[in-house]
């Protein structure tokens, strides 16, 4: 949710305004309201008033022990059909990076495979990982992915490369990167340009002077599964292959996300890099 001025939508403003009238009468109402990081930001830009009426929490990742409680805690109940082996366990872990939302979602798909294997007489059930992340990447990734032009991914791309994605990141950081790696680079002017442009679209966010972060939980891994390596050539405008190095391949066009979760669905113009065809001379 966000107000959109060009569309002349102010759903915000409006839901802010009707709370603070709510409050002058005195009603008892307490408003609470979770999102991904850009929230607050979204809220104190509606309203400046807004940083004033809410008291803002950050839920982190978990701690090992918690992930695993929360792993382990909802199956203990004697009437379970199935439990999960510390294999598995360690898979879940692994995976969800301790984020509470796919730690639940992991978990979930995990319980209904286990249940079915069981069923059906296997005697070794295991957690299907490659399975459950194609459904989190066109169920929680792909609309996200589709409002991305090529290179706002370009710059994703090397943002996913560095060191420690998931914490955070700046705009020399991703300068000097896309000189080593086999893309166009990025002088810092256009990599702000492009960080802005993510910033309104909701894929990062400002976290403080000079550092963005990812407002998207585990982006960097969908992303490096976008661009698998592969050995083409970096061709020059010139028409010349100035090194050699494995190139990210560039992705196909992701599948069309379900209508009724991703309606805004755009098409994407084409890439800035790719080389216009002369015409045929006589």
């Amino acid at each position: 949710m966000a107000d959109h001025a060009g569309k002349d939508e102010y759903p915000l403003s409006v839901m802010l305004d009707v709370f603070q009238s709510i409050q002058r009468q005195g009603a008892p109402f307490l408003l609470v309201l979770t999102g991904l990081p850009t929230l607050f930001p979204k809220l104190v830009e509606a309203r400046t008033y807004s940083e004033r009426m809410f008291r803002v929490l950050f839920l982190n990742r978990l701690d090992p022990p918690d992930v695993r409680e929360a792993i382990v805690k909802p199956i203990q109940d004697g009437d379970c059909p199935t439990t999960f082996t510390e294999e598995s366990i360690r898979q879940i872990e692994e995976h969800s990076a301790g984020y509470p939302y796919f730690i639940q979602f992991i978990c979930h798909e995990a319980f209904d495979v286990f249940v079915s294997q069981i069923t059906t007489g296997s005697s070794n059930p295991s957690v299907p990982i490659k399975e459950i992340t194609a459904k989190l990447d066109s169920g929680f990734f792909a609309g996200r992915w589709s409002r991305v032009t090529d290179r706002q991914r370009d710059l994703l791309n090397v943002v996913s490369r560095l060191g420690d994605p998931e914490s955070e990141f700046s705009v020399q950081e991703i300068v000097e990167l896309s000189r080593e790696l086999p893309v166009k680079g990025f002088s810092p002017s256009h990599a702000s340009q492009i960080l802005a442009a993510l910033i309104n679209s909701g894929i990062v966010f400002r976290n403080r002077h000079g550092k963005y972060s990812f407002a998207v939980p585990l982006l960097g891994d969908f992303i490096r599964r976008q661009y698998p390596v592969d050995q083409r050539e970096l061709i020059d405008e010139g028409g010349h292959t100035p090194r050699r190095s494995p190139l990210p391949s560039r992705p196909s066009r992701y599948p069309a996300p379900v209508p009724d979760r991703h309606p805004e669905c755009e098409a994407r113009p084409a890439h800035p890099s790719s080389p216009a065809t002369p015409l045929p001379t006589k």
